[in-house]
């Protein structure tokens, strides 16, 4: 019996995908610049599935790669040079919530919208939300640790995951959903998941701790001219503010861009070379904790809204900037971490480092709580690494991080070592070839250089 003769056994004929046409959208990122063609495409649908699946590419020594919502934006979930993509999108479990403990088990299929309307139906909250709620999975979120702009209040997702099912490279299964808050029985292999970009594991099934459901709500957007005065808010906000859930960033050009996309107006009756989107939740009212969050930074100029349609009208200049940006060209997209103290710095330079390296312009936004920058070049071939280089020294040199929340992936594997140094990667090296010696798990994501350093 082939290889796919075996995989259509376990999952069904139907989803062993072969054809061209049905394999294409497993086979290319949301960037368009990452992905390669896929041996087939397989869809199982339980743990059970996924742990037969992987023994059989074990039997057969078949690379593969794991996918969820392939939302990603650095090439790790689509496949390189004709692995086996293994896509999570039917398991798709949501289990009743316990309102007692505040936790749920999802599939990793799920999406992070399916997981918010679960919590909201029982009175509890998700916590952590992204634009990309429609698309993104619990797995995927789960196994690059995103954070999104909530993260400022509630932390990545591993601040979330009460304990998950994964599947390893031979077949056997992990798992850890009993949700305890205090288990401390050996190591914690789970945990070892959370982030992995699917390296060491298949996430299969999520324990997640949820959140209170805060019902009011106030957005507030302000114009200011520089990262430095943007801290100084920021600060003031954390001190006034308690009920801050988030706090993001965005340049001029940026919105330019956003309001062209949309064909609106700008809310905002001048223009300034930075803006702040700040949200505040509570369960009473929080506006007038906010209006003197921002009396008390000096602003006296802001445009406030509490109600749904104000805050999500807000919110869209924010969240839109990533379909603005697609619309505009095939861009390089970074997301790196920097001090705040070294933001001024980091904006400031930014232009001049993707001008040299070839790239035309760069749009960049953010998380300003957390530090986390969103880098977007256009005008450089997909192809083309000379703008990624370019952008990732400069946040190195401002101790940044390489990877906020999207991951490593294939993009910036071959930075990891300056990145976090020799010593922690040999680390990283071990406990891959102990979980998966025989680099089956999405080969060339995160240890670019495995195979020749074995």
């Amino acid at each position: 019996m082939d290889l796919r003769q075996a995989l259509a056994a376990l999952v069904g004929d139907r989803h062993v995908l072969s054809d061209p046409e049905r394999k294409a959208p497993y086979e290319r990122d949301y960037t368009g610049r990452y992905g390669g063609a896929a041996r087939v495409v397989v869809r199982p649908a339980d743990t059970a599935e996924v742990a037969g699946v992987m023994a059989v590419c074990a039997e057969h020594r078949a690379a593969v790669v794991p996918q969820g919502g392939n939302t990603g934006l650095v090439g790790a979930g689509v496949p390189r040079d004709g692995e086996i993509v293994l896509t999570l999108e039917r398991l798709t479990e949501l289990g009743e919530v316990d309102s007692a403990v505040g936790q749920v088990t999802v599939g990793a299929g799920a999406t992070l919208a399916a997981l918010q309307a679960a919590a909201h139906g029982a009175g509890q909250d998700a916590a952590l939300d992204f634009a990309a709620r429609d698309s993104c999975t619990v797995g995927g979120v789960v196994a690059c640790d995103a954070g999104g702009a909530r993260a400022l209040r509630h932390g990545t997702a591993r601040a979330h995951v009460a304990g998950l099912e994964a599947v390893l490279a031979d077949g056997s299964i992990v798992s850890r959903l009993t949700g305890l808050v205090k288990d401390n029985a050996g190591y914690d292999l789970p945990a070892l998941m959370i982030g992995s970009e699917g390296t060491l594991g298949i996430i299969t099934r999520v324990r997640w701790k949820l959140a209170p459901l805060l019902g009011s709500r106030v957005a507030a957007l302000v114009a200011l001219e520089s990262a430095s005065q943007a801290a100084e808010l920021l600060a003031s906000l954390r001190a006034h503010a308690p009920s801050l859930e988030s706090c993001d960033f965005f340049l001029d050009d940026g919105l330019q861009l956003v309001l062209e996309h949309q064909r609106r107006a700008s809310p905002l009756r001048t223009r300034a070379p930075f803006y702040v989107l700040a949200e505040c939740a509570a369960r009473s009212d929080p506006t007038d904790e906010l209006a003197q969050a921002l009396a008390q930074a000096g602003i006296d100029d802001a445009l406030l809204a509490d109600d749904g349609t104000g805050r999500e009208r807000l919110c869209a200049l924010r969240e839109g900037h990533t379909d603005a940006i697609n619309a505009a060209g095939v861009p390089h997209k970074l997301d790196v971490g920097i001090p705040l103290d070294q933001l001024d710095r980091f904006l400031g330079q930014v232009p001049e480092a993707v001008s040299s390296a070839g790239g035309e312009r760069a749009i960049l936004f953010g998380h300003l709580g957390d530090g986390n920058v969103h880098v977007n070049v256009l005008g450089a071939a997909a192809d083309d690494a000379r703008v990624d280089d370019a952008v990732l020294e400069l946040t190195l040199r401002c101790g940044g991080t390489i990877s906020a929340e999207h991951g490593v992936g294939v993009a910036k594997a071959a930075w990891l070592e300056r990145a976090r140094g020799a010593e922690q990667v040999a680390a990283m090296r071990s406990i891959k070839r102990a979980l998966d010696p025989d680099n089956l798990l999405n080969p060339g994501a995160v240890l670019s250089s495995l195979a020749a350093r074995r």
